[in-house]
């Protein structure tokens, strides 16, 4: 499945199969390393606009706002938020627009990678990693065939969005 821009969407391919679950997730990079997030929450994938609208006073990890086709989405710099640093904007950065219990955000990385499917039973427990992100914000951790690991994220927990449905 490749990696869908602009004015399409990506869509869910989460199925059962006779070796059990498996997740779709979308793979993306920040500082050189490799995250993800179900792809089942994502809406689409965007390049970064000329201008984000700033907003006053917001968080440092707010970047602003973008009018994509008649609706106003927030863009977050996951980077910041998870004490990594501050993206740079590059030719292949990209605003990951997603949709996490019905609030619509966009966050910047910088580089869209792929659309892997995995094995439920390939993800393991963020617990078994040494990291700097905090725990809370990981759902697991996969080890690919060569050796890469994939940060699979909990963007509801990095941004909490429940408590914006409270």
């Amino acid at each position: 499945m490749a990696v869908k821009e602009s004015t399409s969407t990506v869509e869910d391919t989460s199925q059962e199969t006779k070796n059990g679950k498996e997740k779709t997730l979308l793979v993306f990079d920040l500082f050189e390393e490799h995250y993800a997030i179900e792809v089942s929450k994502i809406k689409e994938i965007v390049r970064i606009p000329e201008s984000i609208t700033r907003v006053p006073n917001a968080p440092a990890y707010v970047c602003g706002v973008i009018n994509l086709r008649g609706t106003v989405i927030p863009v977050m710099d996951i980077a910041v938020k998870m004490n990594r640093g501050k993206i740079e904007r590059r030719g292949e950065s990209r605003i990951v627009v997603i949709e996490e219990e019905d609030i619509v955000f966009g966050i910047l990385v910088d580089s869209v990678r792929e659309v892997r499917t995995v094995n439920v039973d390939q993800i393991e427990s963020a617990e078994s990693i040494d990291s700097v992100i905090s725990k809370e914000y990981l759902q697991g951790i996969v080890r690919t065939k060569d050796g890469d690991l994939i940060v699979l994220l909990d963007v509801a927990s990095i941004f909490d969005i429940r408590s914006y449905l409270e």
